[in-house]
């Protein structure tokens, strides 16, 4: 895989998906529908969906590509492949809350290797490099002349003190539970991938996933995530975390920085 094309083509397609979804999401009203897991999809989620598709199937035909959009024609397992959420975090779009992102990932063998998530309302931008190293890039966010890349790196956590993120639209009284068996010393709340992005740039240490989500919600924060010195793995035994399963739906999880120790 040449990993410079990829990566610049990634970012440049969540950027272009970026500035669609921006434009719904600033005018006087949208439709938003129900899909069959009755959760919400609006014409940004397919407007983005269509765009990243496009870019991605002529740039890289030999490559799988699930979308969430598209899912249900992806049923089985695959190892090596590009997969998108265009607008992860729709309730935070409809409520016009802001916390929602563009999320494009490569996964080799299980692995997300490479990925970028783009908050356009938020205006932060963040992408492994072609070495895959983590960055948050800074600036006007040039489509094909990236601005700064300031390198991000995940925190030294003080386990009598830890930052800890949790969902905004999916937060339960499991969640609160597990949290309440560490010291904590802050909490904020934030929706979409952003979570992944907060522990990756240290200003979280910890993110716990007690509820469902599927591979697209996590895969491009996991490679930021990764890239940054993180780890995710899965909640009930601490195991690796993967991708490619069957139905692409995810176990329960658990994303941190090295150093937090983790209870069960």
């Amino acid at each position: 895989m040449d990993f410079d094309r990829l990566v610049s083509v990634m970012r440049r397609l969540a950027l272009e998906a970026g500035d669609r979804i921006m434009q719904i999401y600033e005018s006087p009203d949208f439709d938003v529908k129900t899909k069959s897991d009755s959760s919400p999809v609006t014409e940004a989620d397919e407007a983005a969906d269509a765009l990243i598709s496009e870019g991605l199937a002529e740039a890289f035909p030999q490559l799988a590509l699930v979308t969430e959009e598209q899912s249900a024609s992806h049923g089985q397992s695959v190892k090596t492949f590009l997969i998108v959420d265009p607008l992860d975090g729709t309730k935070e779009f409809v409520q016009r809350r802001g916390d929602f992102t563009v999320n494009i990932a490569y996964v080799e063998n299980g692995v997300p290797l490479r990925g970028v998530v783009y908050a356009p309302a938020k205006g932060r931008l963040f992408y492994t490099l072609a070495d895959g190293r983590s960055v948050e890039e800074l600036g006007a966010f040039d489509k094909e002349h990236p601005g700064e890349q300031k390198p991000i790196t995940v925190s030294v956590p003080d386990n009598r003190a830890l930052m800890v993120v949790a969902s905004k639209s999916h937060r339960d009284q499991a969640t609160d539970d597990y949290i309440a068996r560490y010291a904590v010393a802050d909490m904020t709340s934030a929706g979409s991938s952003l979570k992944f992005c907060l522990v990756a740039t240290g200003e979280a240490d910890l993110y716990p996933r007690l509820g469902r989500t599927m591979e697209w919600d996590t895969a491009a924060g996991d490679a930021v995530l990764r890239g940054a010195g993180g780890e995710m793995v899965r909640f009930e035994d601490h195991s690796p975390f993967t991708y490619g399963k069957d139905g692409f739906a995810n176990p329960f999880f658990i994303a941190y920085a090295p150093g937090v120790m983790l209870v069960k």
